[in-house]
Formats: C-alpha cells, sequence, structure tokens
C-alpha cells in the first residue's frame, strides 16, 4: 500500500512539474533599497539635448502652453533668476502681460499673469507647475466677468 502511494505521489510530481508549477519557492530575499540609478531616465523634453539638463526649476517653464479648452496660449521665452517672465498671452491675438512672474516656495514654482489689455482689464492667471505631469495649473480669474475657472495648461 505504501508503495501505491508513493509511486501515486511521484505521478502527481511529474505531472505538476510538467504543467509549468513548482513545488517550492526558494525564500525571498528582502527587497533592496531604491537607489537613484534604480530610478528611470526622464525623456529629454523638446528642444533639448539629454546631456543639457535645466538650471533650475524655472528653465522648465520656457516654452510655450497651451489651455485644451480654447487654445488660449502662454509663450515664455525666458525666466530671469529673479523670476521675471518675458511672456505673450495670445487669445488668438498676441496680449503682453502686464505683470509676469515666476516664484519659488519650497518645492513649488508658482506663476502670477496679469493683463491689462485686449478687453482682459486686470484678469489674472495664478498658476503652479506640476513637474510630474509637466503642466500649469491654477486658477484663471476674468476681471471684468468677475468670475473664477480652473484650468491647466500642456506644453505645445
Amino acid at each position: 500500500m505504501f508503495r501505491i502511494v508513493v509511486m501515486s505521489l511521484a505521478g502527481l510530481a511529474v505531472m505538476f512539474a510538467a504543467s509549468g508549477h513548482a513545488f517550492a519557492q526558494a525564500p525571498a530575499s528582502p527587497p533592496k533599497a531604491a537607489t537613484a540609478a534604480d530610478a528611470p531616465a526622464a525623456a529629454p523634453k523638446a528642444g533639448t539635448t539629454s546631456d543639457a539638463a535645466p538650471k533650475s526649476e524655472f528653465d522648465l517653464l520656457k516654452g510655450a502652453w497651451v489651455r485644451p479648452d480654447g487654445g488660449y496660449t502662454i509663450a515664455i521665452a525666458s525666466v530671469a533668476a529673479n523670476g521675471q517672465l518675458d511672456a505673450i498671452y495670445y487669445n488668438p491675438g498676441k496680449l503682453p502681460f502686464a505683470k509676469a512672474l515666476a516664484v519659488r516656495e519650497g518645492m513649488t514654482t508658482r506663476i502670477s499673469l496679469e493683463l491689462r489689455a485686449g478687453g482682459y482689464n486686470g484678469s489674472t492667471y495664478e498658476l503652479v507647475y506640476d513637474r510630474v505631469t509637466d503642466r500649469l495649473k491654477g486658477i484663471y480669474y476674468q476681471a471684468v466677468a468677475q468670475q473664477k475657472f480652473e484650468v491647466y495648461f500642456v506644453r505645445k
């Protein structure tokens, strides 16, 4: 009887192994601590090379940003070390910003923009740069209508 049980178990073991399943696993080794070398490399942004990293968070703001809900565009040509933006607004015509400034608050980059031309008279954008999604997100205040809207801009 013992032989039959052993042979039956041996036959089941062969069938089980042939199916690709394992009987037991070696004990799992403890997970290694993640290092910077383990992080996936970020793809370079359009217009940059892989070895040309931005000098500051402000450098990431440069470029054209479009608001998907209407095609409104903010074009940031440069950002001075003090945060002053050289920026223009397109809706669809070109409008200058009366004020355009970027500031760092801890790990956050904020952008404040004010329009005083083309019927906007005091309308503002208060935006935050989201590094993870590469978006500018925040509030648009339409001064003439005295309304606030949640908006975001994506890199064009």
